[in-house]
């Protein structure tokens, strides 16, 4: 009788107890058969395998609590297949029970412990017996499962709990974070966030922690008063914050700017702006609204209002000054030739000198309002502005008198400046001027120089005194023109507005820093030059120049001063000729006549001006010298300032005859190495 090789249906297990596989390894099947009846009842899953391989194929998909493995089978015997188990990492540890109706001696018995076995059961098999040793090994397997899976779900759930923890702990560490960033972000914004009642004294009932940087108080000091706020408004402003929250009672919004006195004293702009809402807690109307620091814009819009009408300023004066210049330009060359055809005899000699000295007077008038106006005509050249400060001290000394004191405290190393040398001294003359009129009971003056700026760059120079002071508003316009304190007829308002322009024309700043009864100090921000500064020499006492024959061209589109050029220059026995336009100037070059000099006005009509004169005359004619006048210089003079020789206007008449007579005698290659002594082009 045979038995179908086949897996048996376990009886189902207990509902509490987890299912295992019990594996058969017996090449008869009878024994297999036997052994599925006895352990039938324990409700495992039962696998029948015939052979060593076999059961080695089922080993790799599947696990088992215990394995029945029967010692003899041809070819692959039990203690073969035992061993190939062992070998291998999932398997090694299931216990083995052989089945045996051979083996009986103890050497086998040995033998098969040897190889791994648990047990050794006899054929033929006992059923009760391999039952209860078999039940045995399953149910330590089974408790073997339920340890690993209780740890397995230990293990899980600390996981999970450390997990969760993490998680927590990083989203604690996120929200703190955050909270903290948006604090920071408010603390740092120029942004406060407030609310407050809508009737007067508009109590203060929410301030952000911001209102300490804005303001200088906490928002603990707001809350603590009602009228805190409020109270502290410029008192010129309270209207303006009592009106804006009407505004918002009758609209539910409202904007205002008013200034604000704060901890420090100093009042700050503030733009206040909001809507009207109801309080859910009391009923009430409340302003949430926000403030924000207007303060610096107020001031660069003061400051660029104030640099527009400063320039506005200086373009009325130097276009008043350029007709101003060509009118005292006549004045002083006709007088002047009225003295000399008359004599210092004449009895009409007191009235021409008077004459010519207001004339004279004028001119110097002019030329301050040129030089608020950045349209002076400048000769710059590099100088250690600390010798020239020393050489020019006792002049200084001179014109203060001796209720003054001046210090002296100038920088150790050199401190060149780029600059025209003689306008430096008229601007540190009328600085000093200035002072001495502030200290009418005597005081002490002190001049400091040093460098400053990003890597000291720039040098500062300071002029300080201890005379009366000025408020904030006389400050704010002491550099405009014809602005004085001073008595009228005691100053023209021009001496400041000098120094600005002159310190504007040279690259550089002036301020002033002053208070009512604290003195004032001026400083005067300079570019440091990378040249060579130059010795300044003596200047020699000169001869008056005489005439030539040369031949002249002279192109002046005034009549009046175009007749006084000509009748000058004759006079001294040059060959003139004219022309009122560069168009018709031009014209007269290319004639067969050849001319030795061209003196050319700069301002003229037509298109062309007396610059663009002189290089198109000079491509044309190389040898022709030139020499340009004006009374008005625009900003592209800085292009063109070495290229030409210049005389300004107003000239007197022997004045005019030693600059023709110069630039006629100039020798054209020597020009560069003179400019180079100069140090350098601006």
């Amino acid at each position: 009788m045979s038995f179908p090789a086949v897996q048996r249906q376990p009886i189902p297990p207990a509902p509490d107890r987890p299912r295992t596989r019990i594996l058969i390894v017996d090449d008869d099947e009878r024994n297999a058969f036997a052994a599925t009846q006895a352990l039938e009842t324990l409700g495992q899953e039962l696998v029948v395998a015939r052979s060593g391989e076999e059961a080695l194929r089922r080993l790799l998909t599947d696990e088992y609590a215990v394995i029945l493995l029967d010692l003899h089978m041809p070819g692959m015997d039990g203690y073969e297949t035992a061993e190939l188990i062992r070998q291998r990492r999932r398997n090694r540890d299931v216990p083995i029970v052989f089945l045996t109706a051979v083996f009986r001696d103890e050497a086998h018995i040995f033998k098969a412990y040897s190889a791994g076995a648990v047990d050794v059961v006899f054929k033929p098999v006992d059923p009760f017996i391999l039952r209860s040793k078999v039940q045995v090994l399953v149910d330590l397997h089974v408790k073997t499962l339920e340890l690993e899976r209780q740890s397995e779900s230990r293990r899980l759930l600390l996981e999970e709990n450390a997990r969760v923890h993490a998680e927590k702990l990083a989203a604690e560490r996120a929200l703190r974070q955050t909270q903290e960033r948006q604090q920071a972000i408010l603390r740092a914004l120029p942004v406060v966030f407030h609310s407050r009642t809508a009737e007067p004294p508009f109590q203060p009932l929410f301030v952000s922690d911001s209102v300490l940087g804005l303001t200088g108080f906490t928002a603990e000091e707001f809350l603590a008063k009602a009228d805190f706020g409020i109270g502290r408004v410029h008192p010129d402003d309270v209207e303006i914050v009592v009106r804006a929250q009407a505004e918002a009672r009758r609209t539910g919004s409202y904007t205002c700017e008013y200034r604000w006195r704060c901890a420090d004293g100093s009042y700050r702009s503030l733009i206040d702006q909001g809507v009207l809402a109801p309080d859910e807690d009391g009923g009430r109307q409340v302003v949430f609204g926000t403030l924000l620091d207007n303060t610096d814009r107020r001031v660069l819009e003061e400051q660029l209002g104030h640099a527009r009408k400063m320039e506005a300023v200086g373009q009325l004066t130097g276009g008043v000054a350029h007709d101003f210049n060509n009118l005292l330009t006549v004045i002083l060359g006709n007088m002047e030739l009225i003295r000399r055809r008359t004599g210092q005899d004449h009895e009409l000699a007191r009235q021409i000198g008077a004459v010519l000295q207001a004339a004279e007077r004028g001119g110097a008038l002019t030329r301050q309002l040129l030089a608020f106006a950045r349209r002076q005509h400048l000769n710059p050249v590099t100088v250690d502005l600390n010798r020239l400060i020393e050489d020019f001290s006792p002049l200084l000394r001179q014109a203060v008198g001796d209720g003054v004191t001046i210090a002296l405290n100038l920088g150790k190393t050199p401190l060149p400046a780029y600059l025209d040398a003689a306008q430096f001294e008229s601007a540190l003359l009328n600085l000093a001027v200035n002072a001495r009129d502030a200290m009418q009971g005597g005081g002490a003056l002190s001049i400091e120089t040093r460098l400053t700026g990003p890597d000291n760059s720039r040098i500062l120079v300071a002029v300080r005194d201890t005379g009366e002071g000025m408020d904030p508003q006389v400050a704010s316009r002491i550099f405009e023109p014809f602005f004085t304190t001073k008595e009228v007829g005691k100053g023209s308002g021009l001496g400041l507005s000098q120094v600005y322009g002159f310190v504007q024309q040279s690259g550089g700043e002036v301020s002033v820093s002053s208070a009512p009864g604290q003195g004032a100090v001026f400083e005067i921000l300079l570019p440091l030059s990378a040249a060579v500064p130059v010795i300044r020499a003596v200047d020699e006492v000169r001869m008056k120049s005489t005439g030539g024959s040369e031949r002249v061209l002279v192109v002046e589109d005034d009549p009046a001063v175009l007749a006084m050029a000509v009748e000058t220059l004759e006079s001294e026995g040059y060959q003139v000729a004219t022309a009122t336009t560069a168009a018709a100037a031009l014209k007269r070059l290319k004639g067969r006549k050849r001319f030795d000099l061209l003196f050319s006005d700069v301002v003229m009509p037509g298109g062309m001006n007396g610059v663009e004169l002189a290089r198109q005359a000079r491509g044309a004619h190389p040898d022709l010298k030139v020499l340009l006048t004006s009374g008005y210089v625009g900003d592209e003079a800085l292009s063109w300032a070495n290229a030409f020789p210049m005389i300004d206007k107003p000239y007197a008449r022997q004045a005019l005859i030693d600059q023709i007579r110069a630039v006629l005698d100039l020798d054209e290659s020597a020009a560069p190495a003179a400019k180079a002594r100069r140090g350098g082009a601006a």
